[in-house]
C-alpha cells in the first residue's frame, strides 16, 4: 500500500472518452508509472450468462479516462496495466468488478485496495456506499441522475460519462486520506488478507460441484434429492454458459427443487410438474431423466450434505452471549460498530465450527478472532471490574 504524493486532485481533470486501441495504448503509459490507480466499471448482465462490460473508468493523480470496451477489439495494454504488481488499484466495492474484469480480461487485478472494506476499520460502518464515502471525506454531494442507466446503449451522452468518471475521480482523492488514517491507526497492515482474498482467482471460479447450494430452496431436500439436484445444477450451469443466458432462462430455482423432489425418471412423467412448460419437456426432457437418474443412481457415501442451519442448544445460546459480549467489547475498544467486527451468523459459525471460521481470517483475527479462541479454549475470562467489562487471562 503507499501513500500519493499530493492527495489533493482537482475535481475539473479533464476526463478522455477512450474508444480505440491506440489511444488506450498511450493512455495506459501515461498511468502506468502512477503508484496507485482508481478504477471501477459498469457493466450488464440481466440477459447473459456471462456480465457485459460496457465502460471503464480509470483515474491516476493528474489523468482519468472512460474506456469503451465495446468500442476496444484489443484490450491486453489495459490487462497489462492491471497486472502491475507495484501499482494499487483502488476500487470501491471491488467483488463485482474484479469479477466483470476476470471474464472479460481472463486475470484478476492485483495488487488491489477496496475502499468498503477499509472503511470498516475506520469506523463507517460494513458497507458504506460510495456517494457517503465521498460525502464524508470530501463533503461533495454527488448526483443520482444516471444511477439507472442501461450503459450498454451508445453513444452515451456527456452527462452520463461525467457520472460515470466521478466514480474515480474522488476515490483517487479519497485513497491517500484513508491510509493516513489507517496509518495512524496502526490498522494499514490488518487488511493484507482481505485484499489478498479478493484478488485470489478461486473466489471467481466456483466449483460446478457446489452449485446446489445457491439453488434456493435447497434447504427442505434430503441427502437422495440433493443428490438429484447437483446433477440438474450441473447441466444448468453448463447450458447456461454454453448459451450465454441467465440461469434461469435455462429453467428456474422452483423447478430444479420440484424435479429433485419428485425425481421423475419416465419422459411422461415430467409433465406431472408443475411449471415445467412444454417447450422445456421438449427441448430437454431426455437429458432432464438422465441427471435425475444419475443423481438416483450414486451411493448412499456420494450424496451432499444438507446445508441446514443448525439450531443452538441452550448451553450455546449462552455460550453466543459470552461471544457477543466480547464482540461488543472490542467494538467499543477500537471505536468500531459491533455488527462491521461480527455478525451473528459469524458468532455462530465460529461456536459451531472455530477453526474455519471468518473471524480466524484477515482483520477480524487481529481484533477479535483470536480473544475468541482463547475465551473457548479457556485461556481468557470475562469480568466486570469497577463497573466495566474486561478481558482477563485465566492463570
Amino acid at each position: 500500500l503507499c501513500m500519493l504524493n499530493n492527495p489533493s486532485l482537482s475535481p475539473d481533470l479533464t476526463m478522455q472518452f477512450i474508444h480505440n486501441t491506440q489511444d488506450l495504448v498511450q493512455f495506459c503509459q501515461t498511468v502506468k508509472t502512477a503508484p496507485a490507480i482508481a478504477v471501477d466499471t459498469e457493466f450488464v448482465r440481466d440477459k447473459t450468462f456471462y456480465p457485459t462490460l460496457c465502460l471503464i473508468q480509470i483515474a491516476s493523480h493528474d489523468a482519468l479516462a472512460c474506456i469503451d470496451p465495446l468500442a476496444i477489439d484489443d484490450l491486453s495494454a489495459l490487462k497489462s496495466l492491471l497486472q502491475q504488481p507495484e501499482q494499487i488499484k483502488i476500487f470501491h466495492a471491488a467483488k463485482q468488478d474484479l469479477e466483470v474484469l476476470y471474464t472479460t480480461l481472463g486475470d484478476i487485478p492485483k495488487p488491489v485496495f477496496d475502499t468498503q472494506i477499509a472503511a470498516t476499520l475506520l469506523g463507517l460502518g460494513e458497507q458504506i456506499g460510495y456517494a457517503n464515502l465521498v460525502k464524508h471525506f470530501l463533503t461533495v454531494n454527488l448526483s443520482k441522475q444516471h444511477a439507472r442507466t442501461d450503459w450498454e446503449q451508445r453513444p452515451l451522452s456527456d452527462e452520463q460519462l461525467a457520472y460515470a468518471a466521478d466514480d474515480v475521480r474522488y476515490l483517487i482523492q479519497i485513497y491517500p486520506l484513508m491510509v493516513k488514517q489507517l496509518s495512524e491507526l496502526e490498522r494499514l497492515d490488518w487488511l493484507t488478507a482481505d485484499f489478498a482474498s479478493l484478488a485470489d482467482i478461486k473466489s471467481y471460479d466456483v466449483p460446478t460441484e457446489q452449485l446446489w447450494q445457491k439453488v434456493s430452496g435447497n434447504q427442505k431436500l434430503r441427502r437422495k434429492q440433493l443428490s438429484v439436484l447437483r446433477e440438474l445444477t450441473r447441466w444448468r450451469e453448463q447450458q447456461a454458459k454454453q448459451q450465454n443466458k441467465p440461469r434461469k432462462w435455462i429453467i428456474p430455482d422452483n423447478l430444479l427443487i420440484a424435479l429433485a423432489i419428485q425425481h421423475p425418471t419416465k419422459p411422461e412423467q415430467l409433465k406431472k410438474i408443475r411449471g415445467l412448460n412444454q417447450s422445456i419437456v421438449d427441448r430437454f426432457g431426455t437429458t432432464l431423466i438422465k441427471c435425475i437418474q444419475a443423481g438416483l443412481n450414486l451411493p448412499e457415501s456420494q450424496w451432499p450434505n444438507p446445508t441446514k442451519r443448525t439450531s443452538l442448544t441452550k448451553q450455546q445460546e449462552a455460550m453466543f452471549d459470552s461471544l457477543m459480549a466480547i464482540v461488543k467489547l472490542k467494538a467499543h475498544q477500537h471505536t468500531l460498530n459491533a455488527s462491521a467486527l461480527a455478525t451473528r451468523q459469524q458468532i455462530e459459525q465460529f461456536l459451531l465450527n472455530p477453526t474455519d471460521s471468518e473471524l480466524l481470517q484477515g482483520w477480524r483475527h487481529k481484533l477479535v478472532g483470536e480473544d475468541l479462541l482463547n475465551f473457548i479454549q479457556g485461556h481468557l475470562s470475562l469480568q466486570f471490574n469497577q463497573q466495566q467489562l474486561c478481558l482477563s487471562p485465566i492463570k
